[in-house]
């Protein structure tokens, strides 16, 4: 159980009804993004309060008529999933980093400089969305931010996300190793092959492919056949 003094309000209305739990910060919105968490190391006290500043507690029968229950466990989760939490200012400036972060990774990932070819690095895609003031929301996933933000830095540096076809071919005994991990990628065509060895088609992030060669050619130790299709 979290102190009180290091708790937050997390808050639920309905009907004019305001429903105030205190709760861990970190916890809280672990269980807000769908983590499983430890509610008895949540909750910094088992009480429902309509106002938690005034000590004022929600009398019971509100709850139940609410909630559908007294359950502060289940209670607790629909305050959080369903209501507000309110962040701390180091919690807001570190999930801020962090989201920015996983943008740029994903980034890095996905684009190319088009004048070479090559990869931007995570470095470069950083300071770019910093020259162009990019704001990025804790409260939406990295994944549906990525268009928005490489849209905001194409004017300061040369930059597209481009997808690029690989065809391997991977030996007998090799294939059956290999294959869960072929599927980490969008496969296009796969063919076993009457020797037992596998030819299949992927789709990776330009950004990647070269990581992708080496982790193929690591786990043949060498003995594939890899070509990139146009």
């Amino acid at each position: 159980m979290v102190s009180v003094d290091k708790a937050i309000i997390a808050r639920y209305e309905k009907g004019g009804q305001r429903f105030e739990i205190l709760v861990d910060p970190d916890l809280a919105w672990k269980l807000k993004k769908g983590e499983d968490v430890d509610l008895d190391d949540m909750l910094a006290t088992f009480e429902v309060f309509r106002d938690v500043r005034k000590g004022e507690r929600a009398p019971e029968s509100e709850v139940q008529k609410v909630f559908g229950t007294t359950d502060i466990y289940e209670i607790a989760r629909k305050i959080i999933k369903e209501g507000e939490v309110h962040l701390t200012t180091e919690q807001r400036r570190r999930l801020y980093e962090e989201t920015r972060q996983k943008i740029a990774n994903i980034i890095a990932k996905r684009a190319i400089d088009p004048r070479t070819g090559a990869p931007h690095t995570v470095q470069r895609i950083l300071a770019a969305m910093d020259q162009a003031k990019v704001h990025v929301d804790i409260f939406k996933s990295p994944e549906e931010q990525v268009q928005s933000v490489v849209d905001a830095i194409r004017r300061i540096i040369p930059i597209r996300i481009e997808n690029k076809k690989l065809e391997l071919i991977i030996p007998a005994q090799y294939a059956s190793k290999a294959y869960g991990k072929l599927h980490s990628y969008k496969v296009l065509r796969e063919n076993w092959q009457s020797d037992g060895s596998l030819r299949v088609v992927i789709e990776v992030p330009a950004g990647i492919l070269e990581d992708v060669l080496h982790e193929f050619a690591n786990l043949t130790h060498g003995d594939i056949q890899s070509k990139i299709l146009e």
